[in-house]
């Protein structure tokens, strides 16, 4: 008891704050890795230190060597293994405030004009069953996605949206890039999600928005050629069969300051769930 009074008495200030900015780095790093593959990955990890210390303990000194080995070697695995995972931690510091301004800066009677030509466009083709796929940039930049496709730079209309989408156009296979109010490149190839738990209905598009999602805090809408539904993808999720209304308000909710905006799947979940309660 004495010990731990003394311990106590010893505690200053900057030893509270040591601990405090650490546990919240945990706690930033175990947001950045949940339902990701890195989470999993990290339960192996501690499943092997746990049985190397075992087998130490136990004095199974080839097993403990194997894993010591292993372990070893790991420290260099893990820079390879979560590289897309410590890209998005890099991002995300350099997205802080600190270091960025906010990413829209159209005046806000432009907003509700970009906005309703994006939902027209979206609402047509959805209408038409015209495959489409959309990406919203945000403060993470997409040049080297732009540069895969044909530089447009125009501002938005939903006529020059629909056109680029039509069946048997020379830009229509292929994602569409927009920072604020311009169109920016159409034709873009994007990246494919290898989250190997994606329902087999979904196509190229879907996979494709979802790629770009878990890259870059973008925000990507797709039509299905299929069905015509309106999907969009956020930080690597998707959510299906918005309707235009939804879609309307997402886009609004997207040009919003930084410090105001949430992620629309929060807001389409706690929906979801207060429609099951009710």
């Amino acid at each position: 008891m004495q010990y731990l009074k003394e311990l106590f008495l010893n505690i200053r200030i900057r030893d509270i704050i040591d601990i405090l900015i650490v546990a919240f780095a945990f706690y930033k790093l175990f947001m950045l890795i949940r339902e990701t593959r890195a989470e999993q990955l990290t339960k192996g990890i501690l499943v092997l230190f746990v049985a190397t210390k075992i087998s130490e303990w136990l004095e199974l000194y080839t097993v403990y060597w194997i894993l010591e080995k292993t372990m070893t070697v790991g420290v260099l695995a893990i820079l390879i293994v979560f590289q897309p995972e410590l890209r998005r931690a890099l991002e995300y510091l350099g997205r802080s405030r600190f270091f960025t301004k906010s990413f829209m800066e159209i005046k806000d009677e432009n907003v509700n004009e970009a906005v309703d030509e994006i939902v027209d466009a979206v609402a047509s083709l959805s209408r038409q069953k015209i495959g489409a796929l959309i990406v919203m940039e945000r403060e993470t930049g997409l040049n080297e996605v732009v540069e895969t496709g044909t530089r447009i730079d125009g501002k938005i209309s939903s006529g020059l949206l629909i056109n680029i989408f039509i069946p048997n156009t020379p830009l229509h296979d292929g994602a569409v890039v927009i920072k604020e109010d311009i169109v920016k490149a159409a034709g873009c190839f994007l990246p494919l999600t290898d989250n190997m738990s994606l329902s087999k209905e979904l196509g190229t598009r879907h996979r494709a928005a979802l790629g770009v999602s878990e890259k870059s805090d973008c925000l990507a809408i797709v039509v299905s050629e299929e069905t015509g539904a309106i999907s969009v993808a956020e930080n690597g999720s998707l959510a299906r069969y918005l309707d235009v209304k939804t879609l309307k308000q997402i886009l609004l909710d997207l040009y919003k300051p930084k410090e105001q905006r949430q992620s629309f799947l929060i807001k389409w979940r706690r929906k979801d769930e207060q429609g099951e309660e009710e």
